[in-house]
């Protein structure tokens, strides 16, 4: 019951599409501009760094404020399970994130979402993923290969730092643990099959900032 009442807040958490409503709100619908995403990158480049930085933080936080509470409320309760429910509420607000009812399940890809989660999980595993974010990021200019580095790296160090005990984690959430990591990872992907794709035929889009 803990999980689905987790992935549930989680979800609706996520269904506040800070892209969405900063772009409405200077008179922009971001989801017709760009690439039609609603996330910090699209933000980014249609209207400045500054609006996309107020998006990246607003997507992180929403994610990383509901996890900080499920770890208040199930830290003492349930020591062996609370980093799984952790995981269960980001899941569920990337999901909210990348498939919003009410924008006909349009969303964004969940970078920002996932950077609140491992701000939430482990500050070594956040502090590497953004290194090799600027590092990718910087050497290619590439936005989508530096978020898919980032994923891959969480769902690496997810499984080396649990399965070591890092977190505190029941000998039996362990393989749940573990799938629940792949499906953020694997999500991750999905979102950005288009990118990917883009990358293989040497035709993706470069990191550029547009003045506005």
């Amino acid at each position: 019951m803990e999980r689905i009442i987790c992935l549930a807040a989680g979800y609706l958490c996520g269904l506040i599409q800070t892209g969405y409503f900063y772009t409405k709100a200077h008179n922009v619908d971001i989801r017709s501009v760009g690439s039609g995403n609603s996330g910090s990158t699209n933000v980014m480049r249609t209207m400045g760094a500054r609006a996309g930085l107020i998006v990246f933080l607003g997507d992180a936080f929403k994610t990383l404020i509901p996890c900080l509470i499920v770890r208040a409320i199930f830290r003492e309760r349930m020591p062996e399970l609370v980093n799984l429910l952790v995981l269960y509420t980001a899941f569920g607000t990337i999901l909210g994130h990348n498939y919003p009812f009410y924008l006909q399940f349009k969303g964004g890809k969940g970078i920002a979402s996932t950077a609140g989660l491992l701000a939430a999980m482990d500050w070594r595993v956040m502090l590497l993923c953004l290194i090799a974010f600027i590092v990718v990021v910087a050497a290619t200019r590439f936005v989508s290969l530096g978020s898919l580095v980032v994923v891959s790296i969480f769902l690496v160090c997810m499984i080396v730092f649990g399965g070591h005990g890092d977190y505190g984690l029941g000998p039996q959430y362990l393989t749940e643990f573990y799938l629940l990591s792949g499906a953020v990872t694997a999500m991750a992907f999905w979102r950005h099959r288009t990118n990917i794709g883009r990358l293989l035929r040497g035709t993706e889009n470069k990191l550029s900032l547009n003045k506005k």
